[in-house]
């Protein structure tokens, strides 16, 4: 899931509690924003697979387990056909929309132009956001089967508003929407550098130990070799004897 960043507070010992800290010193304590006025949807209509296409790349995210990747860590752009075929047959599709103003500080036209819906003129920009005028700026969706279990995935926020909130009103919207169905058996399929974002919507080990294992195309396995995994090609390779 590109990668989105949770909201965290600040722990400091009692004793440091305690005492007024100097202003000089408050002043370093970096407090999130709020975020911006936005719109929140799970009305599949509203995705443009273009400017999501846009968003899963300005957030370098790849729907792909074994992702290939370039020499300046890039993933590969993902394939809008199987976007599209994806959104169909997604059990809650979510997307964010803000105005383009709000992250116009924080990155080049052409990245907004990119993003941006239908707008831009002084009335529009007085006007509510709505997936019509806003930019996209968020999303997630979840796959179910709509009676035992369900699945978090692509998780994504607008770099230049990460940090915010927004990641995790996703994340709430899409469990609200499961456990109204009463499914409460939700996993997040996420990186390492993920899982404390995902603790902070609530998210936690498995009591039952269970590991993601992924699929890797070999139709049989030797104790004699291991599998290594190259973007998403996966080799042989014997295993070396130890004396």
């Amino acid at each position: 899931m590109a990668v989105t960043t949770a909201v965290h507070g600040c722990y400091f010992p009692s004793k440091i509690n305690s005492l007024s800290l100097p202003l000089k010193i408050t002043g370093q304590i970096k407090q999130s924003s709020p975020p911006p006025p936005i719109f929140i949807s799970t009305n599949p209509a509203h995705v443009n697979l273009h400017h999501l296409k846009d968003l899963y790349t300005l957030c370098n995210h790849s729907c792909h387990r074994f992702p290939n990747v370039d020499h300046t860590g890039k993933v590969e752009a993902i394939d809008v056909g199987k976007l599209r075929t994806a959104i169909f047959h997604s059990s809650i599709v979510v997307t964010v929309f803000t105005k383009p103003e709000f992250v116009t500080g924080h990155s080049s036209p052409v990245e907004v132009t990119n993003l941006m819906g239908i707008g831009g003129d002084w009335i529009k920009r007085v006007m509510p956001v709505t997936p019509d005028n806003g930019l996209l700026v968020g999303f997630g969706r979840a796959v179910s089967d709509f009676g035992l279990t369900a699945s978090i995935y692509d998780v994504m926020v607008f770099p230049a508003l990460q940090g915010r909130g927004i990641g995790r009103m996703i994340v709430q919207k899409i469990v609200r929407m499961l456990t109204n169905r009463d499914i409460y058996d939700i996993a997040a399929l996420c990186s390492g550098k993920e899982r404390l974002f995902f603790r902070a919507c609530g998210f936690g080990d498995d009591i039952l130990g269970s590991t993601t294992m992924m699929y890797t195309r070999n139709s049989s396995y030797s104790i004699d070799e291991k599998t290594i995994s190259v973007g998403r090609k996966q080799l042989l390779v014997p295993l070396q004897e130890t004396s």
